[in-house]
């Protein structure tokens, strides 16, 4: 399904749950948005009392979707991003920063999250020459996803890939470094991944996420370092490397603190 037309924006709201929480709606109450219920906040602050700097966390990776993007459409001359796992439209969305810099870029974004859906209308507001069309699909169909993504994008020219905490949630049965894989695989040389997941390496953390996970519609999955490393095998890397969101191209300019315990690996590796 794409676009917001209101016949899929109420079918979207038909199919909403608002009583057990969601990804999208707890991370948009973490970073302060007003899209979401009572059983997200109550999950949000469930997470937040055992893990205070969840919050900061949500922030920082916002801020390397902003770094990420500016680099990829500047520096790096991309003119193409499929977001997949894009959560609710919030600020310096991927399409906003792109076509700031570059106004003919092409964004395609994709979510499964039927209330993703309903607020898509902020994320197809393109500037002219460029362009922006909304997926609703499971990230674990590439083929479908793919497909569609073929009617915005030109898939025989370079293709960011973002993928934000989507890898995260799925788990080792999913098979995400295959099905990552899939996706590479599909896109030609010179197309790159801009990815950011949280890390296994704060106990509170761990234990804040399995909180999370008994209280959630869905569940996410902390790995280490080392196994989100692993989604970069055969790409090569952009200076910093693989570091945790706070580090990657900072400068003095941005204003978001550094996180005390910053529990996540992020990077840009490009398809040679």
């Amino acid at each position: 399904m794409t676009g917001s037309s209101p016949e899929a924006s109420e079918d979207a709201l038909s199919r909403l749950d608002t009583t057990v929480a969601h990804s999208a709606r707890v991370w948009n109450y973490l970073l302060g948005g007003k899209d979401h219920f009572a059983a997200d906040r109550e999950t949000g602050d469930l997470i937040l009392q055992m893990f205070p700097g969840i919050a900061q966390l949500a922030r920082l990776q916002r801020r390397f979707l902003v770094r990420a993007v500016s680099y990829l459409a500047g520096e790096a001359g991309i003119r193409q991003f499929l977001d997949i796992g894009t959560g609710l439209p919030t600020a310096d969305n991927t399409h906003e920063v792109a076509q700031a810099i570059a106004p003919e870029s092409r964004i395609v974004y994709t979510d499964n999250d039927p209330m993703v859906l309903v607020h898509a209308k902020a994320l197809l507001t393109s500037a002219p020459g460029g362009a922006t069309s909304y997926i609703e699909a499971d990230v674990r169909d590439p083929d479908a996803i793919l497909d569609e993504a073929a009617r915005t994008l030109d898939l025989s020219q370079p293709v960011a890939l973002v993928m934000l905490g989507i890898l995260g949630q799925l788990p080792d049965s999913d098979k995400p470094h295959a099905l990552l894989r899939r996706y590479l695989d599909a896109l030609p040389p010179g197309s790159c991944l801009a990815l950011c997941d949280g890390t296994d390496t704060s106990s509170a953390l761990n234990e804040a996420i399995a909180v999370y996970n008994q209280n959630s519609a869905s569940s996410y999955h902390l790995r280490s370092p080392e196994q989100i490393g692993a989604f970069f095998d055969g790409l090569t890397p952009v200076p910093p490397g693989l570091v945790p969101a706070s580090q990657w191209r900072n400068d003095s300019e941005d204003t978001v603190e550094p996180a005390e315990e910053d529990a996540t690996i992020c990077g840009v590796g490009f398809k040679q």
